[in-house]
């Protein structure tokens, strides 16, 4: 199979793995989620649950992020996805077998949260290595769309089926999803061929080198800061939602997943209206704008009743998606490949860091007065995270007229390995000397 061929092959399967991935990990953890409320009715229970999600990956992932640029991802991501579906199915055993819920719970989704650690900078850096250059602002949208659609889905799936039919068959469904997406990655193939530049003593693989011009050093802190503080809203907003609907209006887990259905059609609706608006505005100010109005909504929706909260996620949805699929475009075509995988680690490990702090704050709020402040309080730490990361981009130039794109090689200004903004001459950040030696070889 020639390079364009596999990597078209591989932008149609990386979709739909990533989507029932993410299904999997989240049904396992809203399943855990419901289970709790019901024994425990609080959100501190709720909050742990997710504390106990977050602690691992943000160990972890600035560590595995590392491994994912060292060794084969596409054998990294099956083997994540076979062991999180064994793990899946020790809980729904457990609680067959009689064992207590709660430690059921927090055990199974700790252990997922290990391998999530590794299969989130993974699956990030397959992206980079196997989507075209060209491609990658616009596959981003559709990943972007698929994997926060599978997570408001999980909601859907878990509210409906644990109603109908309990937590064990919800679980062992939970089971496939991780195996139909190790299926679909085998689908992909090996990566067969890639470019190799070679400039004298300048040599680079699968990407482009710098030519003459000076290139500049990308601000990788700001860019984290602004798409970690969005893993910290849509994570709390997890854990409040089946407080807010459950435990204070007392409805069923049904009304739950009817709520998160509806945000995913406002993510389908954002990834739509991303690939218009890419056109005409940097990602930089699509992201900020994003994250500032999904705020605003943020903190209205458990104001007015179920009604207004199913517009307000839907609104949300659409505000959010749009401004995570421009902040994930920012750090993915500002980074190199050899590095793609670290700085994803990093990115995770940062955003669920912070996550770990505002639930347990935010946990503690709501238990002593009620889920609004605990609405209130996440979207003015989101609003003054995105105001800070979004002033001092731009003070820097970055993501200004369509996000950047990756420079690597010796030839830069820092050396090899460096990370940099793109040459604003270069087509589609990938500037090969006139002298350069351009040869396919195997991967």
């Amino acid at each position: 199979m020639d390079f364009a061929s596999a990597t078209r092959r591989a932008e149609r399967l990386l979709v739909p793995a990533a989507f029932v991935t993410a299904l999997g990990n989240n049904v396992q953890l809203i399943a855990g989620a419901l289970l709790m409320i019901r024994n425990d009715k609080t959100m501190v229970s709720v909050g742990l649950l997710f504390v106990a999600v977050a602690v691992p990956q943000a160990v972890l992932s600035p560590y595995f992020g590392r491994l994912a640029d060292r060794h084969d991802r596409r054998r990294l991501w099956i083997g994540c996805d076979l062991t999180s579906a064994v793990l899946a199915l020790a809980l729904p055993v457990w609680l067959t077998l009689g064992g207590a819920t709660a430690p059921g719970v927090y055990a199974a989704n700790f252990a997922l949260a290990v391998v999530a650690a590794l299969f989130f900078p993974v699956s990030n850096a397959m992206i980079k290595e196997r989507v075209r250059a060209s491609q990658v602002r616009r596959f981003n949208a559709t990943y972007e769309m698929a994997t926060q659609g599978g997570m408001l889905l999980s909601a859907t799936v878990g509210g409906l089926l644990v109603q109908r039919l309990g937590a064990s068959p919800l679980l062992v469904f939970n089971a496939g999803t991780f195996v139909v997406s190790a299926a679909l990655v085998v689908a992909v193939g090996r990566r067969p061929v890639r470019l190799e530049v070679e400039t004298g003593a300048d040599s680079v693989a699968g990407v482009g080198v710098s030519g003459s011009a000076p290139s500049r050093r990308v601000p990788l802190g700001r860019l984290i800061l602004l798409y970690a503080q969005g893993s910290v809203v849509v994570t709390v907003f997890n854990a409040l939602l089946p407080k807010l609907v459950m435990g204070e209006w007392g409805r069923g887990a049904g009304l739950f997943g009817l709520v998160d259905a509806v945000g995913s059609l406002g993510f389908l609706a954002a990834t739509a209206f991303y690939k218009v608006v890419g056109r005409r505005f940097g990602d930089l100010r699509i992201a900020v704008v994003g994250f500032l109005a999904c705020n605003a909504v943020f903190v209205l929706q458990p104001q007015f009743g179920p009604g207004f909260l199913m517009a307000g996620v839907a609104i949300g949805a659409f505000t959010f998606g749009t401004a995570r699929i421009a902040s994930r475009s920012l750090v993915m075509t500002s980074v190199d490949e050899a590095h793609v995988g670290r700085v994803f680690g990093l990115a995770n490990g940062a955003g669920l860091a912070a996550t770990v702090v505002v639930m347990l704050g935010v946990a503690e709020l709501t238990d002593h007065t009620d889920s609004r402040w605990g609405f209130a309080v996440t979207g003015v730490l989101s609003v003054a995270a995105a105001l800070a990361a979004g002033v001092l981009l731009r003070e820097s130039g970055i993501g200004l007229s369509g996000g950047t794109e990756i420079v690597s090689g010796s030839g830069g200004a820092d050396g090899a390995g460096g990370i940099h903004d793109r040459d604003p001459s270069a087509p589609d950040g990938c500037h090969i000397p006139a002298n350069a030696d351009v040869k396919v070889v195997t991967a």
